[in-house]
């Protein structure tokens, strides 16, 4: 509806009743108009009315939905089910060219201005997290481990003569495969135990950079959010040593969005050093379905480099989702979330030292991890590793979903490097835990429910096992 349409319908209807719905859709316009003007995450959230009206309008600009289009071409948008086209709003012709991902597209104005929008929106995100001087950004549609690897082969033009990766271990497979998918050979540095946190041992980074050469190297691969009792990595020594020795520095942020920990690392890191590309993942930190992430950094060409990498168009639901999601929550709705998952890691750690202290275990002190926590599972072990992972079975049966149990002394060979204790982050850490995280979106029912459920499968596995140990005296 336009003016000229308005004042017609003032013939069928009472002009004063039009001019509130004029006002009404006028209302509706400036907020995106604001949003076209500065291209930045609304302070407060749009209606779901104002969120469809605005990707109907983008809609209406793509081919593929023009009324008297004639498509002669071999993508020409259509869809054969009208259930899928309402699913993406009948934005289909996805987002980049054939020779980059942030191109914008002859036939489909809608979905590159959805793109650039989102881009734009994102990185005002980034920016009033914490990382204040990252100067762009674009969201892929895959998810943090593809990425990565995107960011390294970016870097191998740069660099053709590197064949290494020097990466302090984090016991996640897609981190480690990112960087052999490239084509690389990473260079694993085990991390060093300080009371109970496995932190980054930054001699022996030092020292490998000294033996395999600098040159050699393609970048130093580093983390921010990971499981307890891994914290994050010391990425403002780390960024020091990558401008010392000018080695590239990529960053996996994760789930990092959400913590202001974790984004005050990057941010001092390429304020001290050098970061090259920080990479986090869209569901993680966004709640929207997986298979997005956001690749930023503080070099706006590096992050070009990186775009005009990706082969061929991409799928726009990412982008759409995070789009939506940014859109109705608003700035303040999102740093809202935000609080109180902060808050609700308080709330974990206290029920959870207090439910380790009455089974005889203790909460992990992990303070440098702003997310993840650990409990030992001491007693449990004594009855031997079947008892530890039996507790991660029960835990699963009964809904208790993300709780990580993490035995002693498991071997497991990734893409034929084998890791002595698997999913600890370490050969041998001192003792068995149970993982469990305060990420974004989690409540306080979670936390009761979880608490609540845990308890009963310590106390179950404690009494099976005392009653097996009653019935081998009496035999």
């Amino acid at each position: 509806m336009n003016i000229q349409n308005f004042s017609l319908s003032e013939k069928l209807v009472s002009a004063s009743y039009v001019r509130q719905g004029l006002q009404a859709r006028r209302g509706h316009e400036q907020l995106v108009r604001v949003l076209l003007q500065q291209g930045k995450c609304p302070e407060e959230g749009w209606s779901e009315s104002t969120v469809e009206l605005f990707l109907n309008e983008l809609a209406v600009m793509d081919s593929n939905n023009f009324l008297g289009n004639c498509g002669v071409g071999e993508r020409e948008g259509r869809v054969a089910s009208g259930l899928v086209a309402r699913r993406h709003y009948r934005l289909i012709h996805g987002i980049g060219r054939s020779g980059d991902i942030a191109a914008v597209q002859p036939k489909a104005a809608g979905s590159s201005l959805l793109n650039k929008i989102t881009n734009s929106v994102v990185l005002d995100v980034l920016k009033f997290t914490g990382v204040r001087s990252v100067s762009s950004c674009f969201v892929v549609p895959m998810a943090t481990g593809m990425s990565l690897t995107l960011c390294f082969l970016t870097l191998r033009h740069r660099r053709p003569g590197a064949r290494f990766i020097l990466w302090p271990r984090i016991d996640q497979k897609s981190c480690f495969k990112s960087m052999l998918t490239a084509g690389f050979e990473p260079v694993v540095i085990e991390n060093v135990l300080e009371g109970d946190e496995l932190r980054t041992n930054l001699e022996e980074v030092e020292r490998k950079i000294e033996e395999l050469g600098a040159e050699n190297f393609l970048c130093v691969h580093s983390t921010t959010s990971c499981f307890a009792p891994r914290v994050p990595d010391r990425l403002e020594e780390l960024a020091v040593l990558c401008a010392k020795h000018d080695i590239p520095h990529i960053v996996n942020n994760a789930y990092g969005m959400q913590s202001s920990k974790c984004m005050h690392l990057i941010q001092q890191g390429a304020r001290v050093g050098r970061i090259d590309a920080f990479v986090q993942s869209l569901d993680k930190n966004f709640m929207v379905p997986v298979g997005g992430a956001i690749i930023a950094g503080f070099d706006e060409n590096f992050i070009k480099e990186i775009s005009k990498m990706y082969p061929g168009r991409a799928s726009a639901s990412p982008s759409l989702d995070v789009l939506i999601t940014l859109l109705t929550l608003g700035a303040n709705g999102y740093k809202k979330l935000l609080a109180e998952r902060k808050e609700l890691y308080g709330h974990l750690a206290q029920e959870l030292s207090a439910l380790a202290e009455r089974h005889g275990e203790r909460l992990l002190h992990t303070p440098h991890n702003p997310i993840s926590l650990a409990m030992s599972l001491n007693h449990l072990q004594t009855h031997g590793t079947a008892a530890v992972t039996q507790l991660g079975s029960m835990l699963f049966t009964r809904q208790v979903s993300g709780a990580r149990v993490v035995p002693l002394g498991v071997e497991q060979t990734v893409s034929g490097h084998t890791f002595r204790g698997f999913m600890s982050h370490a050969d041998a850490y001192p003792c068995p835990y149970l993982n469990a995280a305060s990420a974004i979106g989690i409540t306080r029912d979670d936390i009761t429910l979880c608490i609540k459920r845990l308890d009963k499968c310590l106390k179950s596995l404690s009494k099976e096992a005392h009653s097996r140990l009653g019935h081998l005296e009496k035999s």
